[in-house]
C-alpha cells in the first residue's frame, strides 16, 4: 500500500528483456536503504525489488503488467516517481493507493495558470473507471484531487512543489501516463456496470 506522496525521483539506468518480463535497473538517492523483496511504487507500479548494487536496484515487470502500464514505453535515463511502501502508523497525507495500475491515459492539455499548472488527461472508458469531481485519483504514483470531471477525461491541478519534485514537469501533450483510480470510485464504476 502507498499513499500517493512521491519520496524521490529514479533514473531508469538499464532495461533488459527475459522472455516475456522486463528487468528495469532504477538509479534513486534511497537504494542503500532498501530490501530484496521490498514493494516500490514506480510511476504508480508497485514492483518488487530484485537487486541491489551500489546506488541501483532492479525490478521485474511481468507480462500483465507490460500490457497494463506504461513500463513498456520507458527508455533509459527517464525519470520516474518513486515511493516506498507506507509504513503502518504512518500520516496518511495522499489517499489509500494500492500500486495497481487500473489503465494508461494520455496527456491532452497542459496550461500554466500564474504559479501552477493544470494537467487535462482522456483516458478509454470502455474499461469502466470514472473519476469523481473533488476524488481522489493517481496519476504516475501521484496522489491528486479530481477537477472537471467527464465520462473520459479529467484535469488535476499541480502546485509547484509537486511540478519540481514529480516528472510532471517532463509531460508533454501525449505522454502516456498510469491511472489508479480511487477505491470508491471503483467500487461505484463496478456497481453502475453491473447494473447496466
Amino acid at each position: 500500500m502507498f499513499t500517493g506522496i512521491i519520496e524521490t525521483l529514479g533514473r531508469v539506468h538499464k532495461i533488459e528483456k527475459d522472455q516475456n518480463n522486463l528487468h528495469v535497473t532504477v538509479e534513486s538517492s534511497f537504494t542503500n536503504e532498501l530490501k530484496i523483496d521490498q514493494s516500490v511504487s514506480h510511476n504508480g507500479i508497485c514492483l518488487t525489488v530484485v537487486a541491489i548494487q551500489d546506488t541501483f536496484y532492479t525490478v521485474t515487470a511481468i507480462d500483465e503488467t507490460i500490457l497494463k502500464t506504461n513500463i513498456g514505453d520507458w527508455k533509459v535515463n527517464d525519470i520516474v516517481n518513486l515511493e516506498r511502501g507506507m509504513k503502518l502508523g504512518d500520516r496518511l497525507d495522499g489517499h489509500i493507493v494500492q500500486g495497481h495500475v487500473d489503465q494508461t491515459g494520455t496527456c491532452i492539455g497542459i496550461e500554466e495558470a500564474n504559479g501552477s499548472w493544470n494537467y487535462t488527461f482522456e483516458y478509454d472508458e470502455k474499461l469502466n473507471n470514472i473519476t469523481i469531481e473533488k476524488g481522489s485519483i493517481t496519476v504516475n504514483g501521484v496522489s491528486l484531487t479530481v477537477v472537471n470531471s467527464k465520462t473520459n477525461q479529467f484535469s488535476v491541478s499541480i502546485i509547484p512543489y509537486t511540478f519540481e519534485n514529480t516528472n510532471f514537469k517532463n509531460f508533454k501533450v501525449g505522454t502516456k501516463i498510469n491511472l489508479e483510480f480511487d477505491v470508491v470510485g471503483k467500487y461505484i464504476s463496478r456497481l453502475y456496470s453491473i447494473n447496466k
